[in-house]
């Protein structure tokens, strides 16, 4: 399950993107740090290298979020909890957007790196620091935290970006569908495989491995749902003569969209709007290839109250 707003609070926003911190953020806190008192001979190079941690996630997730708003989706909300961080992004349905969307995020950890060697090259070259121990442990703990969250990303294994990214590359050559449906399995069996690795490198912390596996794996089989969602719809005869505003994909034939009023499921497209069960106009419409409310004026659709549904072959 995702993190929400639900237990998180506003921390800042930027660049229109809203940044929360939930709230289980400090209980993890608090024990990470009790448990690694003697890293550092100052408790406050502890405090230093955790926020930190979290300082590289959230450049990771502003990576995404920014890539997503270059490509004309929508990505204005951050948040951070103690697996990590979750940018929600929605990038047009378009395998190119998403890619470049999902790879941001590595590339700012890609980034990072010369930064942080630049760092360890001035503490030699001018001596920054060079009578603190401490200093040269901070970073090097900071060069191996940005390239385990670098490696760990890029395993291909659904959600992480290695599988979303090996996602978008096969969307180009197999489709939406089933590029989703190829990457959920693959992603299921490396779960496996990870959570076996964790605990044979670090039995001692299997709560974490429980609780990243248990993430990933359930984000395996809702995207193994979605796939046939998406193939089903892939299955469905289209309206020609419309499109999405957004994706500019012709909306599928069907009772798929349910009626404000008598809540039953009818086609708007072959109706003219207008509910046939209860003569209800529909006045938004979202799109089921990506998700996105337009009024029906925007469809090419006028909806009047009482007006007889107009019937369109599909």
């Amino acid at each position: 399950m995702l993190p929400s707003r639900s237990g998180s609070f506003p921390l800042f926003r930027f660049a229109g993107v809203r940044v929360y911190l939930h709230w289980w953020w400090f209980l993890f806190a608090a024990i990470d740090l009790s448990v690694r008192t003697r890293a550092y001979t100052s408790f406050a190079w502890n405090v230093a290298e955790y926020l930190s941690l979290f300082g590289i996630v959230l450049l990771h997730e502003f990576g995404h979020a920014l890539a997503c708003r270059q490509t004309g989706g929508k990505a204005d909300e951050i948040i951070l909890w103690p697996l990590g961080g979750v940018a929600f992004v929605q990038p047009p349905p378009r395998p190119a957007a998403e890619l470049w969307s999902i790879a941001a995020g590595p590339l700012v950890n890609v980034l990072l790196v010369p930064v942080i060697l630049g760092f360890s090259w001035a503490r030699g070259e001018f001596g920054w620091g060079l009578d603190s121990p401490d200093y040269r442990r901070f970073l090097s703990a900071l060069f191996w935290i940005n390239a385990g969250l670098l490696a760990f990303n890029l395993v291909p294994v659904y959600p992480l970006d290695g599988g979303q990214i090996l996602r978008s590359i096969l969307w180009f050559f197999v489709g939406r569908a089933r590029s989703l449906r190829i990457a959920a399995i693959s992603g299921a069996v490396g779960v496996v495989a990870l959570a076996a690795t964790l605990l044979v490198l670090q039995p001692q912390r299997w709560l974490f491995t429980l609780l990243i596996t248990g993430f990933l794996g359930s984000h395996c089989l809702s995207g193994f749902r979605h796939s046939r969602q998406l193939q089903a719809l892939e299955r469905l005869p289209r309206h020609p003569g419309f499109t999405c505003p957004e994706c500019r994909m012709s909306p599928p034939g069907g009772p798929l969209w349910r009626c404000a009023g008598c809540h039953q499921g009818f086609d708007p497209f072959s109706t003219g709007g207008v509910c046939p069960h209860c003569r209800t106009p529909r006045s938004v419409i979202p799109c089921p290839h990506c998700g996105t409310d337009h009024p029906a004026s925007a469809w090419g659709l006028a909806p009047r109250r009482g007006a007889d549904p107009r019937v369109i072959d599909v």
